[in-house]
């Protein structure tokens, strides 16, 4: 049987990207974070605005390998990296000063990963 890869070229031009990006940084965390983006995507994480809030600290940088979806509230200002955002929940961080970043972004701020949460 045939292996399902994935064919957004979006996604597969991030996935290289990552790993790129780890290489030349010698960062592990964005190779991980590839890894988790190349699964399927039944499989890929869908992270709500509650759950950041119950996960996080006041200004912390988060990535969330998947979606993040508007279902809650959120108390606090986060920077928050992910392959896509709802539109609710961009309204919902932005409100309370946080900031929705890229991927590319992201690795612009902090090329070694330093003080990156993982949520998913």
């Amino acid at each position: 049987m045939k292996k399902a890869k994935t064919t957004n070229p979006e996604l597969i031009e991030l996935i290289r990207f990552l790993k790129k990006q780890s290489r030349e940084n010698k960062a592990n965390i964005w190779r991980d974070i590839a890894e988790r983006l190349a699964k399927p995507k039944r499989k890929r994480i869908a992270v709500n605005i509650s759950h950041l809030n119950r996960c996080t600290q006041k200004n912390e940088m988060i990535v969330v390998p998947g979606k993040i979806l508007g279902a809650g509230e959120i108390g606090h200002p986060v920077t928050v990296a992910a392959f896509a955002f709802s539109e609710n929940a961009k309204e919902k961080i932005k409100a309370k000063r946080g900031k929705c970043l890229s991927f590319f972004d992201l690795i612009k701020k902090n090329p070694k990963g330093s003080n990156v949460k993982i949520i998913g």
